[in-house]
């Protein structure tokens, strides 16, 4: 029996039992990642030893507050009240954490590369699985990491600048030249039916999907896959379809995490309680406290953030709850921690946003490591004190990265970044523009961008000074 098809066997009874269980969410949006906790009220299944406390690394700074997990937008931008509007359920009482465990091997990589149109053998140059055109660099380009969970990228290269997705043919243009596609996206059912192949080739054809993302004339498949019978969020595997129905671009992880310790877990009222706990009056403050306008004379039209610190929370509807597994970082390595899924209303009839909250259970959790607040300077980088990055986006076809920091007006703000299989680190360095002369303490918003050799795709965006996962704006 293939991988592929055990892995079919072992997902789907299971994910049948676990819907039954509770209300499956619908629709994607913001997230936050909320890692601390106190109190609860679970215990350990009879019999079994004590796991090893669980650390999750903070992402929440030191306000304690809820965290935004990497990729996702802050539905709320302040102190929230969550609200459930019918009763909530239960769930398990106990779960496993899902870690990625082995190497990947050719013949993946090369089933892989065979769905997404790719011929020829994958060769290992260091720790990268690679498929790449041997002459003029035009055609089909497929990364894969070699270590587990096998973290891909996929691109489509023909000769134009970063982001050109053109067929080769007479109605490309020529290099250097930038064409614009004449033809609207395909079909929601078009570009799912594009991306089948590539799910099944990764034993993910039982995937939740999404494929409502535009990116221009492209639209983007988002599957959500099924790990240990239950529901995933930030795990997820996403195929660009351009608009001849041509697979342009995508990324995700090769190899399932493997089921680790399993943790006693509480149910979805306690962990709304504790989210609720945790989110009272998180605000977001910039440097020195409430920004101010910028002074007459400047020409920074930025709009600066403002403060109400007698304001009332905001109260968003909490319309249902799916008990799963949340990305996270557990000891510096991504991880599947068992949690609740919370489908979140800003306002009636709005999108809704998925909040996550962590479901260990609060004894079991071990207190996080703070980043060094002084991190060794990078040699490369000089001296030059460094910035929080606070968000990022991507423009094009995923290769404009904008990062978005708080800053001063007297200084100078440079962006670079590195790359690898599996994330894009970026480093902010400031540079004052007058040292010797003294500088109002305006807090403003800034934003650089970096270009980026291939496609963002599904890899993490980290702060390289902190090795802190970046939220997406």
């Amino acid at each position: 029996m293939s991988g592929t098809e055990n892995r079919r066997m072992r997902h789907r009874p299971l994910l049948v039992a676990s819907v039954a269980a509770s209300v499956l969410l619908a629709g994607g949006g913001g997230v936050y990642l909320a890692t601390t906790a106190s109190g609860g009220d679970a215990t350990r299944p009879s019999g079994a030893a004590a796991p090893p406390p669980l650390r999750l690394d903070d992402k929440s700074g030191t306000d304690g507050g809820p965290g935004i997990a990497p990729g996702e937008p802050d539905p709320s931008g302040g102190g929230v009240v969550y609200k459930a509007e019918r009763p909530l359920p239960g769930g398990p009482s106990s779960a496993a954490v899902h870690r990625p465990e082995g190497r990947v091997t050719s013949a993946e990589v090369t089933r892989l590369a065979a769905a997404l149109g790719i011929a020829g053998a994958p060769r290992l140059e260091g720790e990268v699985w690679k498929l790449a055109p041997e002459k003029d660099g035009q055609g089909l380009r497929l990364d894969v990491s070699a270590k587990a969970p096998g973290s891909w990228t996929f691109s489509r290269y023909d000769g134009g600048p970063a982001g050109d997705t053109c067929l080769k043919g007479k109605a490309c243009p020529p290099p250097g030249e930038t064409k614009t596609p004449s033809g609207g996206p395909v079909s929601e059912a078009a570009a799912r039916a594009a991306a089948t192949p590539v799910l099944k080739a990764i034993g993910q054809e039982d995937a939740k999907l999404d494929a409502s993302q535009l990116m221009g004339t492209v639209r983007v498949v988002n599957a959500e896959p099924v790990v240990g019978g239950l529901p995933t969020y930030g795990w997820s595997t996403g195929i660009h379809v351009g608009p001849g129905g041509e697979l342009v671009a995508g990324s995700g992880q090769l190899k399932d995490p493997v089921a680790g310790h399993t943790y006693p877990v509480i149910g979805a009222g306690k962990a709304l309680e504790e989210l609720n706990r945790a989110s009272a009056g998180a605000g977001t403050i910039g440097i020195g406290g409430c920004a101010t306008d910028p002074p007459a004379g400047t020409t920074d039209e930025r709009p600066t953030m403002t403060c109400e610190p007698n304001a009332k929370p905001k109260e968003l509807a909490v319309t249902g709850a799916v008990f799963g597994l949340a990305a996270q970082f557990v000891d510096g390595e991504r991880a599947l921690v068992p949690a609740w899924l919370f489908q979140v209303e800003a306002q009636a009839g709005a999108k809704p946003s998925t909040v996550v909250r962590t479901a260990v259970a609060p004894e079991h959790l071990a207190p996080p490591v703070k980043p060094n607040p002084t991190p060794t300077p990078d040699p490369d980088e000089g001296t030059a004190p460094e910035r929080r990055i606070e968000s990022y986006r991507v423009d094009g076809a995923g290769t404009k990265l904008s990062v978005t920091f708080w800053g001063g007006v007297c200084s100078e703000y440079t962006a670079t970044v590195r790359e690898s299989a599996d994330k894009v680190a970026v480093r902010v360095t400031e540079r004052p523009m007058d040292p010797g002369k003294a500088c109002i303490a305006i807090a403003v918003e800034v934003t650089r961008m970096v270009t980026l050799e291939q496609p963002l795709a599904g890899r993490v965006v980290v702060d390289a000074a902190s090795s802190e996962p970046v939220p997406r704006k």
